[in-house]
């Protein structure tokens, strides 16, 4: 009898264990999914630094010229991104591109003078959905949901309208789905 409930016991394990590995690789699978609330409002994931892909970084320059980098910009992308993209020169639903934004500060060292990250300003976030599932929100259009994070606040968008707060900065971009993908070495390789 107890060699019954052992090996009852043994395959609840094997089954559970089944159970929470077909779990974590959907949760794995669908990153865009945990990321929107029932509104639509968006939040950065907690772990994307540690999960997500490393696309690339802009340096925009100061106002005057000279004066170095006035910030820097890390892009990340949900794992699986950079290979979709490869076969389809798309981003594919459900993509997510996380911005971290931080301000620059400019020091001369012995190569001359040199620009690096200082105070983290915040996070831009595009999560790309073409049924645009949330018309309601007008954070979502054109194929992406938009939204802008002030540092320490990951969970809480201070973009209102991505029309107005948004878009403007990817009009250039239009034609590439309003990513500047030709900026990111890892998708063109």
């Amino acid at each position: 009898m107890k060699a019954i409930y052992t090996a009852a016991a043994a395959g609840l394990f094997i089954v559970a264990a089944g159970v929470m590995t077909t779990l974590t690789h959907a949760q794995e699978s669908k990153p865009a999914e945990q990321l929107i609330d029932a509104e639509g409002n968006l939040k950065i994931p907690s772990n994307y630094r540690e999960t997500y892909q490393y696309l690339g970084s802009w340096n925009p320059a100061a106002d005057q010229p000279g004066e170095g980098s006035k910030q820097a910009h890390n892009v990340y992308a949900s794992p699986g991104t950079i290979e979709a993209f490869r076969k389809s020169g798309k981003f594919p639903d459900g993509t997510v591109l996380v911005k971290e934004v931080f301000s620059t500060k400019n020091d001369q060292m012995t190569t001359g003078l040199v620009s690096h990250v200082d105070k983290l300003q915040g996070w831009f976030m595009m999560i790309k959905e073409t049924n645009n599932s949330h018309p309601e929100n007008k954070l979502w259009g054109d194929g992406w949901a938009w939204s802008w994070f002030d540092a320490g606040q990951p969970n809480k968008t201070t973009s209102k309208d991505y029309q107005a707060d948004c878009k403007g900065c990817h009009v250039p971009a239009q034609d590439t789905d309003w990513i500047y993908s030709s900026g990111y070495p890892a998708l063109n390789n």
